[in-house]
């Protein structure tokens, strides 16, 4: 029962994050509906490329467990999601033939997303750290190990990202930039704090994940160099408030 009422907390915790976007996503369509299909585009991809990347990087390793149904039906990784959003955007917005900026909008809804999700992950006791001694910053899991706080952490790292996009928007710095900056941000923070994380090594003391690390940070450093080369596209900065 505590089980369940952990997974319940879990999924209220993803749907909450997903209306919180669609929330903020509302305040742009108004000003262009095409805008409707390239959030539902993201999302879509999103899920898609979580479910993906998480097959490659693990779930392939989960058929011999006894649990194996259930963990390839709920596993998913962010990195994943970042990668199969970003690709469903661009080919979204081509097919419409919308030339706006969007990325500074989903550079706010995406550690706002992530982090309720990651708070569902605390609660749901996923995503664990390495075991190490215990000590003031460590966390126990449901067997009584202390472990590397790996899911408050990515939670703290959503949390400044978040401020620090509200400070770039406020100053209307970088604009156009703000998800490929995220993108680079997390994409490094995930490759350090995958060591720490326990996750399945495919050789070398590396996973999967480590790899879909190199590729989100590539993939923001490619859109930050694309855009900087494109100055003269109109950017239209946007306010939330």
């Amino acid at each position: 029962m505590h089980f369940e009422l952990r997974y319940t907390a879990y999924g209220w915790l993803m749907l909450i994050g997903i209306v919180a976007s669609v929330w903020m996503w509302s305040r742009l369509t108004r000003r262009d509906d095409r805008l409707v299909v390239v959030y539902v585009a993201a999302l879509v991809g999103a899920f898609l490329g979580a479910k993906l990347i998480y097959l490659l990087a693990e779930g392939w390793l989960d058929w011999p467990r006894p649990d194996r149904w259930q963990r390839l039906a709920t596993g998913k990784t962010i990195l994943g999601g970042l990668l199969g959003g970003y690709l469903s955007v661009e080919l979204a917005k081509r097919w419409i033939g919308y030339r706006g900026i969007t990325g500074d909008w989903f550079g706010l809804i995406t550690p706002i997303g992530i982090l309720f999700g990651r708070v569902g992950c605390y609660l749901h006791g996923c995503c664990p750290g390495q075991t190490c001694e215990p000590s003031w910053f460590t966390v126990a899991d449901a067997f009584g190990e202390s472990r590397w706080p790996a899911v408050p952490m990515e939670m703290l790292f959503n949390a400044a990202a978040m401020i620090t996009v509200l400070i770039l928007r406020r100053k209307q710095a970088l604009v156009g930039q703000h998800f490929h900056v995220y993108l680079i941000a997390y994409g490094l923070f995930r490759f350090a704090h995958e060591f720490l994380r326990d996750t399945p090594r495919v050789g070398l003391g590396l996973s999967g994940y480590h790899g879909a690390a190199l590729a989100v940070t590539m993939l923001g450093v490619t859109g930050y160099v694309r855009r900087s080369a494109n100055r003269g596209v109109a950017i239209q900065a946007q306010k939330i408030y």
